[in-house]
């Protein structure tokens, strides 16, 4: 389908089990207060678990494990 100004072109989305939504760009990611973030990447990361240091963006915060139990090998 091709894109055209009366028909806009698809955004695929793609869903990561314990990680971030995949975009492909450019996209506008619009927060709970309404700030508008704008990237004109390919692809961006837009993070789930509210772990990131550059919210909206994905920094792969949710890749943090846990601190190991006291007595466990690290």
């Amino acid at each position: 389908m091709p894109h055209t100004p009366e028909r806009p072109r698809r955004v695929r989305v793609r869903v990561q089990r314990d990680g971030p939504l995949l975009i492909e760009g450019p996209v506008e990611v619009v927060d709970e207060h309404g700030e508008v973030t704008v990237s004109d990447r390919f692809t961006v990361a837009v993070c789930t678990c509210r772990r990131s240091r550059i919210y909206p963006w994905c920094d792969t915060s949710h890749r943090r494990r846990c601190r190991p139990e006291e007595g466990d090998a690290a």
